[in-house]
This record gives C-alpha cells, sequence and structure tokens, in this order.
C-alpha cells in the first residue's frame, strides 16, 4: 500500500483524545481528516461532504454509533462506513453490518488494518462513482437522437 494514502475520511468519537491522536496518525500518511465527537455533528458533516471513509464509533452518548451509520446512510446511500468499538458485541456487529457498514473494528484500532480498510474503501467508492458516471452516459446517449 503506498505510504501516503490520500483519502478523504470523517472519524466519529465521543472521545476528544482519541480523536485528536488518530487524527494526527492520519494525516501524518496523508489523508485529509475531519471530526466530529457527536452523531448529530457527524451527520451533518456527511450531507454537507463527501468522504472516502466514515469511521464510527460504536458507544457515543445520545446519538449512538449504530443511529449515526443509519442515518448516514438514509441520506447517502453509498456512504463507506467502518465501525469502531472496545467493547463490541456479536449482535452489534451484525446490527451494524445490517446497516450498511463495510466493516467492524476493535479498539485500540490497529493502524495498519485502518489504513488496509480504509483503502479498500476509497477503492470501492472509486468503482462505484465511475459506474454511475457510465451510467449516466449510456442513459443520456439512448435519450438523444443523434
Amino acid at each position: 500500500m503506498d505510504k501516503n494514502l490520500h483519502a478523504k475520511v470523517l472519524l466519529v468519537d465521543d472521545e476528544e483524545d482519541f480523536i485528536k491522536t488518530l487524527s494526527q496518525r492520519l494525516e501524518m500518511r496523508g489523508l485529509k481528516v475531519s471530526a466530529a465527537t457527536r452523531g448529530e455533528e457527524a451527520v451533518g458533516l456527511a450531507e454537507k461532504q463527501t468522504f472516502d471513509a466514515i469511521v464510527i464509533d460504536l458507544a457515543m452518548p445520545g446519538m449512538d454509533g449504530l443511529e449515526t451509520l443509519k442515518r448516514i446512510k438514509e441520506n447517502n446511500p453509498d456512504a463507506e462506513i467502518i465501525m469502531l468499538s472496545g467493547q463490541g458485541t456479536v449482535k452489534a456487529t451484525t446490527e451494524a453490518m445490517k446497516l450498511g457498514a463495510e466493516d467492524f473494528l476493535e479498539k485500540p484500532v490497529d493502524m495498519k488494518d485502518l489504513l488496509e480498510k480504509i483503502n479498500e474503501l476509497k477503492t470501492k467508492r472509486i468503482l462505484v462513482l465511475q459506474k454511475k458516471s457510465m451510467e449516466e452516459i449510456e442513459q443520456i446517449l439512448k435519450t438523444k437522437a443523434w
């Protein structure tokens, strides 16, 4: 994997020290990081911008990670989401996957694993966008009488 990934990532976690440290580690590797400490804030950011990957903590006060995931996916079904948890259960993992999470990683997160997942999601996102563009072009060509 390229040392500098150049992906745009949204980190969502109520632990400010965790977000600060992880943001710095990701930015040192060339990623552009935005952060939110509440689910509501993350939903708002995801409505205004697109991200190559969104990393959401499962356990947060107020709107928890599953609800945040659900709300982001309602507004942006193509959002690529990784869930994080310090106390993940099979039930929570299953629910997150049903709601559209791409993966579920345990805290403390291994940086190599996280970077690999972000790279996979960025690649997948590019392919999805290319496919949509091709479909739009095909639709335009079908409707034109040239």
